[in-house]
């Protein structure tokens, strides 16, 4: 919690804290096994219960905890009297609550910290402890010392929105008291309207950092306070990450006034939105359609931030979809269609020509995930209820549901572009939080030309986004050219001869991210690779340009869509942690950053129109088929035929053959893969592969 904060009577002595609950402990609660394996196969219990003796006090008392990886609600009670909930969030904090007067008795004591899921929710691996018991006030507690601090452009002297990160020598954040004023705060964090916040804080020593999101530098301050002592910090951050030409946008955003879960309001969004330097913020409250520009206005933001209204059109059983912009005066969307087509004519009727995102397409919500193995084929983006989903964009980083395998949901999307689905790729925050999930941390860059300005035509940033004109953005930002002209979204025509194909990547970056790392993706196979040097990643990396090389790559023999992708370790400091998944899919996790391009589509057959992998598979399984008679025969034909293409092809030519011979299917595949080349034989056991896996999940 944070508390309240105002003038005190006079200057506090610091808190002489009695430790009631030493060391860190392991708790676990939930079904299955442990979350995390950074933390013991076995934890010590499924809650701490700890006895302690204290003196009798006639007034209220401040308890303080730390913890680590808090995903469930865990109650703290002080001899069965709740004082609090352990913050939901999976950083280090270090936490306090007031402990009501008569609550603290004279002699034995207990403290319990317990987990209020049901018995059945997924395991949650927690850690909890050093409880420390302060004979004085919260407020009291939290207000020893005072901190002024202005975050400050360096490069035009003037004040900024912007992230205040307070921490304890442990990296720990640190929970503070804030005067009422242009803010919002969280244990450790606070987002500032107007470039400056004057909070109260325990004495000692502790860390301040300030920053304003992907594009600026981190500036930060180690103070030793005394109790008593107000200390001036001014922290001066500049934009090192060049966007020219750029619109950041999160299309995914949430309040806890609309949407009742998460706990950042209306107000605090916008604080949140502008703090991290977010353009255009689009308004996703699930099945509502709301405007924030009337807070916007009233707080003074709508300099810095332009908000659009939306929806998320949450289904029960037929995933979530992002849509934007909306009109002010039109119908809400219907939410309950029972298949994905009466979905499509639903959102169309209420909002024709808008950008429409498949959300994290491998997330279950009502039993039901776009893209379950048990019902898409990845390979070949085919739906196998024969169904597509309505949209014409899709997330391939949220990050707030980060998936372990960062190229999960790419694979999928190159698997629907080599279908012949033109989706938009798109980065978003999914953010409900204040804290807890960043929002603006996983971002959307629409291309729009010309230099960015305060007031943002949000017409220019749809268009942009629907004709794939775009870049997403996790802490990396990445740009590609083909053939020195032909950007996202371009239909790259080449000229008639055969010479190689140039392709100039650069990646971009702050200096407290690190890019390791960079592919290039035709039909989503990788066909080059570069590791980037850099310095140790505790070390401060190349603020801007962090990578750029330009690849020569053979002409195609066959259009191909062009994705650049560059990745790099997460990051870990508390001013811009990046989380874990929420639905974990394996113990494991490694955290990561990337940045992606929309794809160049590559013309290389010179028809003046761009050809899918599916397209191309559909003719080649066509006239192997009425060029044979039996399986032995269709699966000389497609070797043959299908050696002029790649991988992609190859899937897709499988996908199409399921379809035509039925029971010969996998007799085909057989011959195939035995005599085609290596490519084709990838291409159709990763089909057959996944095929299969769908049909033992679904029994």
């Amino acid at each position: 919690m944070v508390a309240a904060w105002g003038a005190l009577a006079a200057p506090p002595a610091p808190a002489a804290g009695d430790v009631v609950g030493p060391g860190m402990h392991h708790l676990r609660f939930g079904a299955g096994g442990r979350e995390w394996d950074d933390f013991p196969e076995v934890a010590e219990g499924k809650e701490w219960v700890v006895s302690f003796l204290a003196a009798e006090a006639a007034g209220e008392r401040t308890l303080r905890m730390r913890q680590r990886d808090v995903k469930q609600a865990w109650r703290v009670r002080v001899n069965g009297t709740a004082v609090g909930l352990l913050a939901q969030d999976e950083n280090e904090i270090v936490s306090a609550w007031a402990v009501p007067a008569g609550v603290v008795r004279a002699g034995k004591n207990d403290l319990r910290v317990s987990c209020e899921a049901g018995e059945q929710t997924p395991a949650d691996d927690v850690m909890v402890g050093e409880a420390e018991l302060t004979d004085r006030p919260l407020d009291d507690a939290l207000g020893e010392a005072t901190l002024e601090v202005e975050l400050v452009d360096t490069q035009t002297g003037e004040r900024m929105p912007g992230r205040v990160t307070v921490v304890d020598e442990r990296g720990g954040l640190w929970t503070v008291a804030a005067r009422p004023g242009p803010c919002a705060v969280r244990p450790g964090v606070i987002y500032v309207g107007d470039g400056r916040a004057t909070v109260g804080i325990s004495a000692g020593k502790h860390r301040v950092y300030g920053g304003r999101g992907f594009e600026y530098s981190v500036a930060s301050e180690t103070v030793d306070l005394r109790a008593g002592e107000t200390r001036e910090v001014r922290l001066g951050i500049r934009r090192v990450v060049p966007t020219e030409g750029y619109v950041s946008c999160d299309p995914h955003v949430h309040t806890l006034t609309y949407s009742r879960h998460g706990d950042a309001t209306t107000e605090e969004r916008l604080f949140t939105l502008a703090g991290e330097g977010v353009a255009v913020g689009v308004a996703t409250e699930h099945n509502l359609q709301v405007d924030y520009s009337a807070v916007s206005q009233k707080l003074g933001l709508h300099r810095f931030v332009t908000v659009v209204r939306g929806n998320e059109v949450t289904t029960n059983s037929l995933g979530h979809f992002n849509v934007f912009p909306i009109a002010p005066d039109a119908k809400l969307i219907n939410w309950r269609p029972r298949d994905w087509r009466a979905l499509r004519k639903s959102i169309a009727e209420v909002a024709p020509g808008s950008v429409v995102v498949l959300n994290h397409a491998r997330d279950v919500h009502g039993d039901f995930a776009p893209f379950s193995p048990k019902r898409h084929v990845s390979v070949a983006g085919e739906g196998l209820d024969g169904n597509d989903p309505p949209a014409n964009a899709m997330e391939v980083i949220n990050s707030g549901a980060t998936r372990a395998d960062p190229l999960e949901l790419f694979r999928d999307y190159f698997g629907m572009l080599n279908r012949g689905r033109r989706l938009t790729p798109i980065g978003a925050s999914d953010s409900h939080d204040v804290a807890r999930y960043i929002v603006g941390q996983g971002r959307t860059y629409a291309y729009v030309g010309g230099a960015a300005t305060g007031a943002t035509d949000v017409g220019r940033v749809v268009q942009s986004v629907l004709s794939g004109r775009v870049s997403v953005s996790y802490g990396l930002l990445a740009s590609i050219t083909v053939a020195g002209r032909f950007t996202p979204g371009d239909l790259a025509s080449l000229p008639p001869d055969n010479d190689p194909l140039p392709v100039t990547v650069r990646v971009l970056g702050p200096e407290w991210t690190c890019a390791s790392r960079l592919a290039l993706y035709a039909n989503g196979v990788e066909v080059a690779r570069a590791d980037v040097d850099h310095p140790p990643p505790d070390r401060p990396q190349p603020a801007g340009v962090k990578f750029e090389r330009t690849f020569t790559l053979p002409r195609p023999r066959h259009d191909v869509n062009l994705v650049a992708l560059a990745t790099g370790p997460g990051v870990t400091a508390p001013y811009w942690p990046c989380a874990k998944p929420y639905q974990p899919t394996a113990p494991h996790f490694e955290p990561y950053v990337l940045g992606a391009t929309a794809p160049v589509y590559v013309d290389a057959d010179n028809n003046g129109h761009f050809d899918s992998a599916y397209d191309y598979a559909t003719r080649v399984v066509t006239d192997a088929l009425a060029a044979s008679k039996d399986a032995a025969q269709v699966a000389t034909e497609l070797a043959t035929r299908l050696a002029d293409y790649d991988e992609a092809t190859s899937a897709q030519a499988a996908s199409v053959l399921r379809g035509r011979k039925g029971d010969d299917f996998e007799s085909v595949c057989r011959r195939l893969t035995d005599t085609a080349p290596p490519a084709v034989s990838r291409g159709v056991s990763t089909y057959v592969d996944q095929w299969k896996a769908a049909g033992r999940l679904e029994k």
